[in-house]
């Protein structure tokens, strides 16, 4: 399956401890990053990991682009809800389209966690007779 990692700065290192204690199911998928984030992951992890631009560079639009054509399976997107963003619609739009294209999304690390345990349980399944 094909799981998006997005983390906002302050997130960062939380993303990088999620992808460490989970790298034996992560390393089953393809991952799909922002710019920094995705560099990070792969240097904590050793992970292969597909990097986009920067998020406020426009890689939550390419990560989006991807969600709407239904090439994401799981969004992984560790965000700061307290301080406002300037690319605030950027980042809801990401939000809108796991909705909009029914793509299990976990904006906080409790989701993040269940999810990740979901998909290495098979639970997520549903996700391939999308694409056939």
């Amino acid at each position: 399956m094909n799981i998006a990692l997005i983390a906002h700065d302050n997130k960062k290192k939380l993303m990088q401890n999620l992808c460490i204690a989970y790298r034996h199911i992560l390393a089953k998928h393809s991952l799909y990053a922002t710019g920094t984030t995705g560099r990070l992951v792969e240097e904590a992890t050793n992970l292969n990991v597909h990097k986009y631009l920067a998020g406020h560079l426009g890689g939550e639009q390419q990560l989006g682009a991807q969600i709407a054509h239904n090439l994401i399976d799981l969004v992984v997107f560790l965000r700061e809800p307290v301080s406002q963003k300037q690319y605030e619609p950027d980042i809801n739009s990401v939000l809108r389209l796991c909705d909009i294209h029914n793509i299990p999304l976990a904006s906080n690390l409790a989701t993040a966690e269940a999810l990740l345990l979901s998909l290495d349980r098979g639970d997520l399944d549903w996700r391939n007779l999308l694409k056939d």
